[in-house]
């Protein structure tokens, strides 16, 4: 690809596909009634995935595009907590029997945040309530600052078998433009006590894109992080969304890198990586070839949800917290993201869905089309509309946008499978996008750019 199309490709917004139809489509006809009615409906032996939304910091990272809060004192945390059990039990009331779980997931904010006994009596209950399966993955996500060994050793106890640590760049004065001091010895300190409690599988967060973020800072960080022998990493473009995110606002928009840049320093970060034995998965992660996330791609398993890519391949996503997302056979279903609300509705013995989507049949079809592009950077967009009952042609509209893209080296057709080359994966968004019946252009500050 020329530098213009690459400079193109970083400033085009279109969304990350976690989820098809996307968040900004999701609307009120979905209530809490309705995802009840849902919940009924699920098989009783069908596999479950639950995830945890801790929204709470005791500090805040400039980049964060996460719903959170900062907080000074422990008193809110632990309220949360209770209405957070509250959720919980009534979910499992819903469900009416104890449902097997195979994935669990505590992200935020910063599930670290939690005290021992509310990490122990959050875990205590999905073990009550639900039947954890022996060989289920229950990962946390870590911040290493100000990690103890008791919290540690609380998500150990709790059976914890997976983490990850946000790591974002090395360089002090990356780290000091967007307020998180990290120094590279407390990350080698937190991965050396997870492993000494068992915890093993380790991912690493990385960030490009940064203020005053150089190709050079880049090198520095991955191989830094290299060294410390992750089986994963998880690199994610920094998205400027001001208008969104009113704290991004304090970043000085000036330092950020250009379209160009970013590439590059994407292009670097793959470079590195691969050359330290990591295989590529999807867009934006790495994992070693004998880590599951690799071996699950080398299969044609590999799924993606809202934590990324993963091999939890259960039907249903079950979210708990405020802000959190739920994703069911029917359709997807997100909490208030007002903490007063969530505590109100929960406590009143309401479910606290605020919007959502009840997928349709072309809902479908788009889906699973994107999710392989998303997944296998390739789709034979016959086969999957065969399978949905209709037939390529479905897809016109879509072929048609995608000649630009071919003619750029961004995507090939052969017959009707859509295969982003490797050295292309980044602008594999744009690709899904020419498949999402809901994109407009008129919209884009939704959106982070595509690179």
């Amino acid at each position: 690809m020329s530098t213009r199309v690459k400079t193109d490709l970083a400033t085009a917004r279109v969304p990350r596909y976690t989820s098809y139809p996307t968040a900004p489509h999701f609307n009120a006809s979905v209530t809490g009634t309705t995802v009840k009615k849902w919940l009924e409906a699920i098989p009783a032996d069908e596999p479950l995935s639950l995830y945890a939304h801790i929204p709470f910091c005791d500090s805040l990272c400039l980049f964060c595009g996460c719903h959170m809060r900062v907080v000074n004192t422990y008193t809110p945390v632990a309220a949360y907590a209770d209405v957070l059990l509250h959720e919980i039990g009534m979910v499992a009331a819903a469900l009416k029997s104890r449902r097997p779980v195979t994935h669990i997931h505590f992200g935020g904010g910063s599930p670290t945040i939690l005290k021992p006994r509310d990490i122990a009596r959050i875990a205590e209950a999905l073990h009550t309530l639900f039947d954890i399966r022996p060989g289920a993955e229950f990962a946390v996500e870590i911040d290493p600052r100000g990690l103890t060994d008791a919290t540690i050793d609380a998500f150990a106890k709790a059976g914890v078998t997976r983490a990850s640590l946000g790591v974002q760049d090395v360089n002090p004065r990356v780290q000091a433009a967007v307020n998180r001091i990290q120094p590279l010895d407390v990350t080698q300190s937190a991965i050396d006590r997870l492993h000494a409690a068992g915890i093993t599988a380790l991912n690493v967060d990385l960030m490009y894109g940064l203020p005053h973020q150089s190709i050079d800072d880049v090198k520095r960080t991955v191989e830094a992080a290299v060294a410390m022998a992750p089986q994963r990493f998880a690199v994610f473009g920094y998205a400027h969304v001001p208008e969104m995110k009113r704290h991004q606002a304090l970043l000085d928009a000036a330092a950020l890198p250009g379209g160009e840049e970013r590439v590059a320093q994407v292009e670097t970060v793959h470079a590195l990586l691969t050359a330290s034995g990591y295989v590529a998965i999807g867009l934006d992660h790495f994992a070693r070839a004998d880590d599951p996330l690799a071996v699950a791609l080398a299969q044609g398993r590999l799924r993606r949800n809202f934590q990324g890519y993963t091999t939890d391949d259960a039907a249903t996503l079950i979210g708990f917290g405020a802000s959190a997302i739920s994703s069911l056979p029917q359709g997807y279903a997100q909490n208030v993201v007002d903490m007063p609300e969530y505590r109100r509705l929960i406590l009143s013995g309401e479910l606290a869905t605020a919007r959502g989507r009840a997928l349709t049949a072309d809902d479908r079809l788009r889906r699973a089309i994107i999710e392989r592009l998303m997944c296998d950077l390739s789709v034979d967009v016959e086969a999957i509309a065969a399978a949905h009952g209709t037939g390529a042609t479905h897809f016109s509209a879509a072929f048609d946008a995608l000649q630009p893209f071919i003619a750029e080296g961004i995507c090939t057709i052969d017959g009707a499978r859509v295969t982003v080359p490797p050295q292309a994966r980044a602008g594999v968004r744009l690709v899904c996008a020419t498949f999402d019946a809901y994109l407009h252009p008129q919209a884009p500050a939704k959106h982070a750019v595509a690179v």
